[in-house]
C-alpha cells in the first residue's frame, strides 16, 4: 500500500446523526418550492473523508435548496468511525465494497453484511433521487475525473456539471456494480441520473477542495440551486472546458506478481501503440492503441484484480463528439 501524507482532517459527523428521514445520518431538505430532487452523498468508503468534507461544509453554511429537495447522505458510518489518520487506508470498509453490492440479486437475496444492510437501509432514499453524486478519492494524486457507466443521459448531464474536466465513460468493477449503476439510474429509459466523482488523490488538501467544488457545481447544474448561490463558494472559477473518455479495456491482474513499470498517477497518454506499461508475472501488458489513455492506476497492491482502465477521447466538451 503507498504511503500517503494525511493533510485532512475527518470532520465530526456525531451531529448529522439524527435527520429528518427516519435513517440515520440521512437529511432532506425541502425548499417547499417545486423543482428536482437531489442527493449528494459522501463515505461510500469510510477512508475516503472529502465527501464527509463537503457535506459538513453545506451544513455549517446553512446551504439549502431554491427549489426542490436537497438529501445529504453519509453512507458507511460503521467504516467511517473506524477512520484513523496514522492508518488512514484501513477503514475503507467493515466486511465488503459498500459500492460493488448494487445488483438487484445482492440487495433483495439473503446475504448479510454491515455495507449490504446499510445499502438496504439506504436504498429507497437513492432511488427517490433524480440526480445523484457519489463522492469518492483515490490512491494517486491524479487530477479529479467524474465517473458515469456511459449512457447518454449521463454524459450530457456530467457536461453540464461542468466539473471535473475529464469525464470516464464505461463500466465500473468485475466484482459488482456501483451505486451509480443501480436501477433506475442505469436505466436509459429512466431519466434519472447518478454520478461518482474521483475528487484528487485521498486525504491531500486539493481533494476537499475538488469535492466541494463539484459538490458546488453539481447542485446548481441540476437546478436546486442558481450558480451564483455558490459561486462565491467555489474555489476554480474557470475551469476548463470538459472532455469525455471511453474505458475501452480494463486492466486485471491475473497473479500476485502484478506490477506498473513506472510510478503512473493517471492521465497518462501513451503516443504509441504497444507500449509495455506494467508486467502480470511473465506477461506484458500494453497499450492496445497510438493515445491510449490510462486513469486511475491502482498501486495498492500486488494481488489478483482490477488495477486500471484505457480509455480514448470521445470528444472535446460534446456529447457526439463533434
Amino acid at each position: 500500500m503507498p504511503s500517503f501524507a494525511v493533510e485532512l482532517e475527518a470532520p465530526d459527523i456525531a451531529p448529522y446523526r439524527t435527520g429528518n428521514t427516519g435513517i440515520d445520518y440521512v437529511h432532506r431538505l425541502d425548499s417547499g418550492v417545486p423543482g428536482p430532487h437531489v442527493l449528494v452523498n459522501a463515505i461510500t468508503h469510510g477512508n475516503e473523508i472529502c465527501g464527509a468534507i463537503a457535506l459538513d461544509f453545506l451544513f455549517r453554511r446553512a446551504i439549502r435548496p431554491r427549489r426542490g429537495v436537497l438529501t445529504l447522505s453519509f453512507a458507511n458510518i460503521a467504516a467511517y468511525e473506524r477512520f484513523d489518520p496514522k492508518d488512514p487506508g484501513a477503514s475503507r470498509f467493515v466486511d465488503e465494497d459498500f459500492n460493488r453490492v448494487w445488483t438487484l440479486e445482492t440487495l433483495e437475496g439473503t446475504r448479510r453484511s454491515v455495507e449490504l444492510e446499510r445499502a438496504r437501509e439506504l436504498r429507497p432514499v437513492f432511488e427517490q433521487a433524480d440526480f445523484l453524486l457519489d463522492v469518492h478519492s483515490m490512491s494517486t494524486a491524479s487530477a479529479p475525473l467524474m465517473l458515469c457507466h456511459g449512457l447518454e443521459k449521463e454524459r450530457a448531464f456530467a457536461l453540464r456539471t461542468g466539473y471535473p474536466g475529464t469525464v470516464v465513460c464505461g463500466p465500473g468493477h468485475v466484482e459488482g456494480l456501483r451505486m451509480i449503476e443501480h436501477k433506475p439510474f442505469n436505466d436509459p429509459a429512466n431519466p434519472q441520473v447518478a454520478l461518482l466523482v474521483e475528487a484528487g488523490e485521498h486525504w491531500a488538501s486539493a481533494t476537499a477542495t475538488h469535492a466541494l467544488d463539484t459538490v458546488l457545481r453539481f447542485i446548481a447544474a441540476a437546478g436546486s440551486l442558481d450558480f451564483a448561490d455558490v459561486e462565491d463558494h467555489i474555489a476554480d472559477k474557470a475551469p476548463p472546458r470538459p472532455r469525455l473518455l471511453e474505458v475501452t479495456d480494463g486492466i486485471v491482474a491475473r497473479t500476485d506478481r502484478f506490477r506498473f513499470t513506472a510510478p503512473y498517477i493517471g492521465c497518462e497518454v501513451f503516443e504509441k501503440a504497444g507500449t509495455v506499461i506494467a508486467h502480470d508475472g511473465d506477461r506484458e501488458i500494453a497499450t492496445p492503441y497510438d493515445g491510449a489513455i490510462l486513469i486511475m492506476p491502482n498501486h495498492s497492491g500486488p494481488g489478483p484484480g482490477r488495477k486500471g482502465r484505457i480509455c480514448r477521447p470521445v470528444g472535446e466538451g460534446s456529447v457526439d463528439g463533434a
